[in-house]
């Protein structure tokens, strides 16, 4: 199982200078890789935590990717909706490509009416325009010509398409990732609950005749309780997940980095999950 951290691109912290600090000491202890949260824009009510600032997801991957070199590169979960799938095809594309294959894309529907309302979509039709937008995806990566309202276009570049998973919770999540060949991404702190969501992820696969996808978790551990969150860790691993992705809070980077010290003391190197 690869451990990996998430790192504020809202608020105070996602300056220039601090996410840049703390990209590179996710990348200098060793850390999979790191994962960012998108939002277009928050309305004043809801504000509290960011004070509404959020810098873009992908324009923001793409420049952490041009002073790391290992560390892989995610958004969880970019809101497909908001977003046109040609452009947004190409963007992935493009990072995917000068990143030299560290993109990580989490997938989603989105929740938050306000941004759907500021951008003229419809909240009702997400599931169907998120669905319509990964089979594009799947079109653009499989094939060198794809045709978008009855034009053809040659699409390049067109690297391998980034490991992709569909945020959000079962049954919906689990049928649209099996349906694309994607892997799921749910948010998760009760083990139990998420070994349930994994059971039927597999029993769903199976009654299709294929094979389920990996399975990213996006979790909060008790850092300050090393006992506890190695407990937690240890939970997950025997779920046979692929990757967990540890929230870290913090206001400085000096937070950040002994946060993120204090887990690498608690997972082994030599077991291979970070």
């Amino acid at each position: 199982m690869k451990i990996s951290v998430t790192l504020r691109n809202m608020g105070i912290q996602s300056t220039p200078e601090m996410m840049k600090s703390c990209a590179e000491c996710a990348e200098q202890l060793g850390f999979e890789s790191i994962w960012i949260t998108d939002h277009i824009a928050i309305p004043p009510d809801d504000s509290e935590g960011s004070g509404g600032r959020y810098t873009d997801p992908l324009t923001t991957l793409a420049w952490i990717a041009g002073f790391t070199t290992t560390l892989n590169l995610g958004v969880g979960v970019l809101i497909l909706p908001y977003r046109p799938a040609l452009p947004t095809a190409k963007q992935i594309a493009t990072i995917q490509e000068l990143s030299n294959d560290r993109l990580l894309l989490g997938a989603g529907v989105g929740w938050m009416e306000p941004e759907f309302r500021a951008l003229g979509i419809d909240r009702r039709q997400r599931g169907k325009i998120t669905d319509n937008t990964l089979a594009f995806f799947k079109d653009y990566f499989d094939n060198e010509v794809v045709t978008e309202h009855g034009q053809p276009l040659i699409v390049n570049p067109r690297p391998p398409m980034p490991e992709t998973y569909i945020g959000g919770s079962a049954p919906h999540a689990l049928q649209r990732a099996l349906k694309f060949g994607h892997g799921w991404m749910p948010m998760a702190r009760n083990v139990d609950k998420l070994a349930e969501g994994i059971k039927q992820f597999s029993q769903m696969a199976e009654a299709a005749g294929t094979l389920r996808g990996p399975v990213t978790v996006m979790t909060g551990l008790p850092l300050d309780e090393s006992g506890k969150a190695r407990e937690m860790i240890t939970a997950f691993s025997a779920l046979e997940i692929e990757r967990l992705v540890c929230s870290i809070q913090y206001n400085t980077e000096d937070d950040y980095r002994q946060a993120l010290t204090k887990l690498a003391s608690i997972v082994s190197r030599d077991q291979g999950v970070i």
